[in-house]
């Protein structure tokens, strides 16, 4: 079992699921988490030269990675995420993706999934960004 597939108690996360609730597919209702908070700001995809990936599925990659790279400053994993916040352009461009996203994002998260809240607004200061995310992680003491 990869370190991303264990059960979020193993890294000090409690999933927040009331009794009854359809099970959400992809993100978490809600975490409850102690210890060391690791926040990053609004990350979009681009590269270390300040490019662009071509395309959403390839931006929302990006972005996930240069999250991931945060984290690790702080010394923190993809499974110490409790919250992503995702900012998109076009939500009909996240819908009609999402195969393509569910890949990319197990690809560099892994199947860890936080409580995750997606918005649809006007743009975003990058002109070329189609995405921006935000993250929160705790790295239990």
């Amino acid at each position: 079992m990869k370190q991303a597939e264990l059960p979020a108690a193993t890294y000090g996360l409690r999933v927040l699921q009331p009794g009854g609730w359809p099970q959400p597919k992809g993100y978490a209702n809600g975490i409850m988490a102690e210890g060391r908070l690791v926040v990053t700001g609004g990350v979009v995809g681009w590269d270390v030269a300040g490019q662009f990936a071509d395309g959403f599925v390839a931006q929302v990659r990006q972005a996930l990675e240069n999250i991931v790279a945060i984290l690790a400053e702080g010394g923190a994993a993809p499974e110490h995420l409790v919250r992503l916040t995702w900012y998109v352009v076009d939500m009909d461009e996240y819908v009609s993706n999402l195969k393509a996203l569910g890949k990319a994002y197990r690809d560099v998260i892994g199947v860890h999934y936080p409580s995750m809240a997606l918005v649809q607004v006007v743009r975003l200061v990058e002109p070329a960004a189609r995405v921006e995310i935000e993250a929160t992680a705790v790295v239990p003491r």
